[in-house]
């Protein structure tokens, strides 16, 4: 009976973990794939800035809001498939709603959140910029529980 229930627990914990890793880590240290990964303790740290003036106090209260940032680019083809393809299945998959989308030129951008409590809250922002020629493109998810109001 112990190993049962020590069996149960050890799949209850590996999913935890595993759970917290993002769709998007696989794209972390890949070649023709510029990463930029900050995370809550980061966050934590920034947070603590003495400031003096009100809008940067506004900056600090946004960031002791956000879990994670992590930043992809590539002005690889090849990469920017795969991450389009990536960014595609967890828009569908993760109910994400689409916040707004432009196209100009040959470049799209997409920006799709994860709502909270309430309407206005959010638990994710996922940002697309889709490059064309030599443009790069761009994969961004920011996760916390942040104000959309706070962000603009």
């Amino acid at each position: 009976m112990k190993k049962i229930i020590l069996i149960i627990a050890l799949v209850f914990v590996s999913n935890t973990i595993f759970a917290q890793q993002s769709v998007f880590d696989k794209f972390d240290g890949q070649d023709r794939v510029t990463s930029v990964i900050v995370n809550k303790k980061m966050f934590s740290l920034l947070s603590k800035m003495k400031v003096e003036d009100k809008e940067t106090q506004q900056y600090v209260n946004l960031i002791k809001k956000l879990d994670n940032l992590k930043v992809f680019v590539t002005d690889s083809d090849v990469k920017a498939t795969e991450m389009k393809a990536t960014a595609d299945k967890y828009m569908k998959t993760a109910a994400l709603e689409e916040l707004m989308r432009i196209n100009e030129k040959g470049k799209s951008v997409k920006i799709y959140v994860k709502s909270g409590a309430t309407e206005s809250q959010v638990k994710e922002l996922l940002m697309y910029i889709e490059g064309s020629g030599k443009e790069e493109t761009v994969l961004m998810s920011l996760t916390g529980n942040f104000d959309i109001d706070e962000l603009s």
